[in-house]
């Protein structure tokens, strides 16, 4: 009699979808085929005279001390990033590197869970591929997600995807993001040929059948001197900060964290409760959607990762096409999900 298959108390998977920081340049829109030479963009701070707007609570409302409150001036200093006055495109970039193994636990201290959980991934690459997830990655980089707030009211974007070998680009897709619909990462148009091929490219990479580098490069046309939105960083020490806005950057140059690159490129979910109201979210095992401050993947749902993977695996329960996408894409984002008891 074997003894009963149980979740392995230590299991991690390392990501594969491996994304670098996202540096900013300025230039003319004109100029993009000499971007190379583009000036970085860079922070500074700005000290501004804030007034006071936030909600009140009712003792304070008294119009005498509403005024006294007003006397005293916010005074702040936060740093800024813009384009110069001469400059009216912002160029983002980074590379993305599409790693195999997907399902290979870095970690287990179970040999029997691994051996199932290698033939469940294997069953699942062998009837579903990894095409309808490398599709979905595949539109989030052509129509400029990973842009975040840069992307909103931008009068063009453009995106050039290269894949890199030996240094070089041998080969390059271009997409007018701005054309492509955030919202429609399932409903990819097979005539979009280079959409196609850059999707075939990420599942090569997925499946480890072939090294594959991708250099992402956007220009963003938003107008001479305009504001641009690099990351802004946590800072748990306020007091030392200084500064009631801190900006990321790379060396002295203005960016967007791996973090941030990594979770618009994984904006996939559209198989949730709900999905079409709100739109994909990025693939996490609860559903998180930190600005929202809701989950959209409860357990009570028995959607959430964490069961759909024990179903699978412990009681042999096979979740519906959608839902293994899903969990594939999980595993694919990487983590810790060894079982807590």
């Amino acid at each position: 009699m074997t003894d009963k298959l149980t979740t392995a108390s230590v299991l991690a998977f390392e990501r594969k979808l491996d994304p670098s920081d996202a540096v900013f340049h300025a230039g003319r829109w004109d100029d993009r085929a000499q971007s190379h030479a583009w000036s970085p963009v860079t922070i500074r701070p700005k000290s501004v005279r804030g007034t006071i707007s936030n909600r009140l609570k009712a003792k304070d409302q008294d119009p005498a001390k509403l005024d006294a409150a007003i006397e005293n001036p916010n005074l702040q200093t936060v740093d800024v990033a813009a384009l110069p006055p001469q400059a009216d495109t912002l160029k983002v970039q980074f590379t993305l590197r599409v790693l195999g193994g997907a399902g290979t636990p870095s970690a287990c201290n179970s040999a029997a869970y691994q051996t199932k959980l290698r033939a469940t991934v294997q069953g699942y690459v062998q009837q579903h591929g990894f095409g309808e997830l490398a599709r979905r990655y595949a539109v989030n980089l052509a129509n400029g997600r990973f842009l975040w707030r840069n992307r909103v009211g931008a009068e063009s974007v453009d995106v050039i995807v290269e894949h890199m070998q030996d240094g070089q680009a041998v080969h390059s897709w271009s997409f007018d993001a701005l054309a492509l619909n955030t919202r429609a990462v399932a409903a990819i148009n097979n005539e979009v040929v280079e959409l196609a091929e850059l999707g075939q490219a990420i599942t090569t990479g997925l499946a480890g059948t072939a090294h594959v580098l991708l250099r992402v490069t956007a220009f963003v046309r938003q107008g001479a001197g305009q504001e641009v939105f690099p990351s802004q960083e946590l800072i748990l020490d306020k007091g030392s900060a200084g500064k009631s806005k801190t900006l990321y950057a790379v060396g002295d140059v203005a960016a967007i964290h791996s973090q941030k690159i990594g979770n618009a490129v994984r904006t996939i979910d559209t198989w949730y409760e709900g999905a079409d109201e709100l739109g994909p979210i990025a693939v996490e095992p609860y559903g998180s959607v930190t600005t929202q401050g809701k989950a959209y993947r409860q357990p009570k749902q028995k959607l959430d990762f964490y069961t759909l993977l024990d179903n699978w695996l412990l009681k042999d329960q096979v979740p519906p096409v959608e839902q293994q996408h899903f969990v594939m894409a999980v595993l694919i984002r990487g983590g810790v999900f060894g079982d807590a008891s």
